[in-house]
């Protein structure tokens, strides 16, 4: 995760909250490699059928972690202190019993998000939320066009039935945050988008990079020419100083935005190396984030998963962090080849996504087609 607004006016709405006060002269130290936050896959199942699912979820899936095996692993998150349980899925509304299970967790003491298409968020589902003081909403919107996300979603009508659940979580007082999927298909709508944005009232938006996984494999067609990335990144940084205090800007699973950011902003060499720490302190999968599955496999991230782990219906979380193979933690010592071996950024990026790696190139040590800073001369 790149907190873009953080590098460039020093200031955060929701991570500030969750998190605390952090920017490149004060590290954060929210979340550790043995103290991860969790991003919990609670079902396969979803009532969308969104073309890039990481997941492929389906509702023909089955989730093979009960009831009683989900609350002794909430029991787990809190032996651990984990500091953020991201609840996820497929549509993690879905699952039967997630109110009995955030109930549960909160009881714990534990803080919890929710990753949501929000189609399901209704005045009444937007104000259980709030009673149990969930830190963050997070709804997917791909577009300000409802043809656009209809079309990426996979569904007819899920753009109304999506606003219509953002404007019922911002009516109760959560913190919402909106999270867009670039492609090369949406790269250029970035100012109605923002438009729409301050309209609904959210807190931070949330720019991911496309990834590889599940659906996303058979994408490769929808990435980016590194200008459309330029001139992409460099609105959002007018758009995170312009919206201070107001919209937090982030992007997620392109590591490599915080070295453009760096190299835009810095004034000196010194400042320069402290964007770059900072770039490496923000974590990425395996780095002080993990990922558990509707089945209960572990994964370094939701989007690796390619590297099992283990599982929690036959070892303890505890264990099973305690083994994240190094090639997560220090990624630059394992690039074999291409751009992402050559770069003298690499120790801060850690090669941006493995995934990409992965399943577009053939190598997981091997470099992320999306990075654009070699053809921008960075």
């Amino acid at each position: 995760m790149i907190p873009v607004s953080v590098m460039t006016t020093g200031l955060g709405t929701v991570s500030f909250s969750v998190k605390g006060v952090y920017n490149k002269e004060n590290l954060s130290k929210f979340s550790e490699v043995l103290r991860p936050v969790v991003t919990w896959n609670l079902t396969y199942k979803c009532n969308l059928k969104c073309i890039h699912c990481y997941i492929d979820a389906s509702n023909d899936k089955q989730d093979t972690l009960s009831t009683e095996e989900a609350l002794n692993l909430i029991d787990q998150f809190a032996e651990l202190k984990i500091p953020l349980i991201i609840l996820s899925g497929g549509e993690p509304l879905m699952r039967r019993d997630f109110f009995k299970l955030t109930s549960y967790a909160r009881a714990k003491g534990l803080r919890l998000a929710l990753s949501t298409n929000g189609t399901l968020i209704t005045k009444d589902v937007a104000r259980k939320l709030k009673e149990l003081n969930f830190s963050y909403i997070g709804i997917s919107l791909d577009s300000d066009s409802a043809e656009f996300h209809d079309k990426f979603r996979g569904v007819d009508g899920a753009f109304n039935m999506t606003i219509n659940g953002i404007k019922n979580s911002v009516e109760v007082g959560l913190n919402v945050g909106l999270r867009f999927t670039i492609s090369s298909l949406n790269i250029d709508r970035l100012d109605g988008y923002i438009e729409l944005a301050l309209k609904l009232g959210v807190k931070r938006i949330t720019f991911y990079h496309l990834s590889a996984s599940g659906r996303g494999k058979g994408l490769v067609n929808l990435m980016y020419t590194p200008e459309q990335y330029e001139k992409f990144i460099n609105k959002l940084i007018e758009y995170s100083i312009k919206l201070k205090g107001v919209i937090e800007i982030e992007t997620t699973l392109a590591p490599f935005d915080g070295i453009f950011i760096a190299k835009k902003l810095a004034r000196n060499e010194e400042e320069f190396q402290q964007y770059l720490k900072f770039v490496e302190n923000s974590g990425g999968c395996g780095r002080k984030m993990i990922s558990i599955y509707p089945n209960g496999d572990v994964y370094p991230c939701q989007f690796i998963d390619f590297v099992k782990l283990g599982n929690v219906k036959t070892q303890r979380l505890s264990e099973i962090i305690a083994s994240i193979p190094d090639v997560f933690i220090n990624t630059e010592k394992y690039l074999k080849e291409g751009k992402c071996a050559e770069c003298e950024f690499k120790k801060y990026c850690k090669g941006g996504d493995r995934a990409r790696a992965y399943y577009w190139y053939g190598n997981i040590f091997g470099s992320d087609p999306l990075c654009p800073l070699k053809s921008l001369h960075i």
